[in-house]
């Protein structure tokens, strides 16, 4: 092959103080390098798309598809450094800088490459502060809105033997991402969760390279995918979805992520789909060491997309306990639409629901319509459809009549009777039911759900949620603090500390329904029912000035709101209960009419 010039990010790297280090023990430090590139370096750089265009003793150059591939593998890089240097004193440290950059070069028929490139990804290396990773201008801007990064701009610098300054980035290994605010305030929560006695893991969102914002749904229902399949194996623990999307466009440390989660593993990847390829990589990380255990790539025609998902559920399964056997491996494949059209809709319309505005609900209710008008006999869909009206219901955004709620039922009653071995079916189904007040079948579907699939956050505080309000709030208190631990970093949490504190309220535990009610205030996605349950229970304690301050709260929600509404809306189907809860209002101020 005659040389080529082409564009392309460069990583350099190189030892700190290497003919220090091998100066006092060339042994010990060349075997601890050659430890370091088989068990950390080489395959942290396959994962992330890598070639090593060749070792320099103590360093290497390697090229990458994108700077985003490239920072985020020295960042991986960087981070393990840490924790392998860790109580070692500074002498026996291996400690490499790191220099990153987007430029032109030079392919010569070796696989060699040469060029402007090259050299100033080699000067960068070269100014970076030991375990630091240094970025040209060119490199940063490719990912300044692509990671969310803790970055020093070092300004104009003078390189050697490059003729003009340039503006270069240092970024700090351990400051690698930014955790948002909320994951950041609950961490200290999250870090005594002890870790269960079973396999536990959390498929982080998959990245999507494809460079298209378009196919944000298409990736997203990847690590959906992902996570139902691992859920349906009873012998896994698996966090919920939304918690774990809550890292969706960050670049965390997977050993935070597993700290804060409580999990022994974490899953993550990214996507690429271009026409009808899609290449999917994927890595399972040892959430304690932050060691790889497993990673592959697959290049698959999108029609086998599904049998890519079944392949890497196998092979986590095998990862994680080979001793569980195939017998047992793997009971990942729901039902699978015959048109890839209707499923990609399906698709589509679980990326708007979970936006959960009323103008994502509206259209997610339209695509579940279009993919069932397409493929009738897609159960999904039809559950999908009722989810869809359930959180339009609880935002005030649909007709909440008596017609409303029965047709979604008929939607659920559908998907049951398509496919009856999905959660999601029958999760669906018992949310129906709840709101036409069937609370003893309600139950019987929630229950068959979280058999189906003992992982399933959210039909756990579905089922919470109809034990309360169908006369059995201490029954219901198990199930909610078991979808808080499948879901800590839920974004809608607080719609399960509502759950809690409305079981508290219907148990005379007033007191703890206060705390609940409260916390769930200071979490984002606030909805009216909160303030409801807190004034029934300071009503209910003598304490009136606190009730008054949160009818005020519950009527800058629903300024409309009363105690017909309540009794209207609200679907509880036990007496004791449903007076506990109006007759707290009523003392509160709410008026009647």
């Amino acid at each position: 092959m005659a040389e080529q010039r082409k564009l392309a990010a460069i990583l350099a790297a190189d030892v700190v103080g290497f003919s220090r280090l091998t100066g006092a023990d060339e042994e010990g430090t060349l075997a601890r390098l050659r430890a370091l590139r088989s068990d950390v370096i080489d395959p942290t750089i396959t994962v992330y798309n890598g070639r090593v265009v060749k070792r320099t003793g103590d360093g290497a150059l390697v090229e990458f598809r994108s700077v985003v591939d490239a920072v985020r593998c020295a960042i991986e890089v960087q981070n393990a450094m840490l924790e392998r240097n860790a109580g070692l004193p500074p002498e026996r440290r291996i400690e490499f800088r790191i220099g990153i950059h987007l430029g032109d070069v030079v392919e010569e028929s070796d696989g060699d490459l040469m060029g402007d490139g090259v050299n100033i990804a080699a000067r960068l290396e070269g100014v970076a502060q030991p375990g630091a990773i240094c970025l040209s201008d060119d490199a940063y801007r490719q990912v300044r809105s692509r990671l969310d990064l803790v970055i020093t701009d070092l300004g104009e610098t003078k390189l050697k033997n490059i003729a003009e300054p340039m503006r270069i980035y240092a970024l700090q290994a351990g400051n690698a991402a930014q955790a948002r605010p909320r994951l950041a305030a609950r961490a200290d929560q999250s870090a005594r969760l002890a870790l269960p006695d079973k396999p536990s893991i959390a498929v982080l969102p998959f990245t999507n390279m494809s460079g298209d914002p378009d196919q944000e749904y298409f990736v997203d229902g990847i690590s959906e995918d992902l996570i139902t399949a691992l859920s349906r194996i009873r012998w896994f623990f698996v966090i919920a979805r939304n918690s774990c999307f809550a890292y969706k466009g960050q670049s965390p440390d997977v050993r935070e992520v597993a700290r804060v989660l409580g999990v022994a593993y974490v899953l993550e990847g990214s996507v690429r789909k271009v026409g009808n390829r899609v290449r999917v990589t994927a890595q399972l990380i040892d959430g304690l060491s932050g060691k790889h255990v497993w990673a592959q790539r697959y290049d698959r025609d999108l029609e086998d997309i599904f049998a890519v998902q079944d392949e890497i559920t196998a092979t986590l399964v095998g990862a994680i306990e080979p001793e569980l056997g195939k017998a047992e491996r793997e009971r990942a494949r729901a039902n699978r639409p015959d048109d890839l059209h209707a499923w990609d809709l399906y698709r589509r319309g679980l990326w708007h629901t979970y936006k959960r505005t009323r103008e994502d609900l509206a259209e997610a209710h339209q695509l579940f319509r279009q993919a069932i008008a397409i493929d009738p006999r897609m159960a999904r869909a039809y559950a999908a459809t009722e989810e869809a009206f359930f959180f339009q219901f609880v935002g005030g955004y649909v007709d909440t009549g008596a017609a409303a709620k029965a047709d979604a039922l008929r939607f659920a009653e559908k998907a049951v009777e398509l496919d009856g071995q999905d959660a999601f079916n029958h999760y669906a189904l018992g949310r129906a039911l709840t709101l036409v007040r069937r609370h003893d079948s309600a139950v019987f579907e929630l229950r068959k759900a979280v058999e189906l699939n003992p992982s399933f956050a959210q039909a756990h505080y579905a089922l919470g949620m109809t034990l309360a309000t169908g006369g059995q709030p201490e029954a219901s208190l198990p199930h909610i603090d078991l979808a808080m631990r499948l879901s800590p970093q839920d974004p809608y949490f607080g719609q399960f500390l509502v759950r809690k504190a409305e079981a508290c309220l219907f148990l005379g535990r007033l007191q703890e329904a206060i705390e609940a009610a409260e916390r769930s205030l200071r979490e984002p996605n606030i909805q009216w029912s909160r303030w409801a349950i807190l004034a029934a229970a300071h009503a209910h304690l003598g304490r009136m000035e606190d009730a008054k301050r949160s009818v005020e709260g519950l009527h800058a929600f629903r300024p409309d709101i009363d105690l017909a509404f309540i009794r209207d809306y609200w679907p509880i189907a036990d007496a004791a209960a449903l007076n506990c809860l109006v007759e707290g209002l009523r003392k509160a101020g709410l008026s009647e009419a």
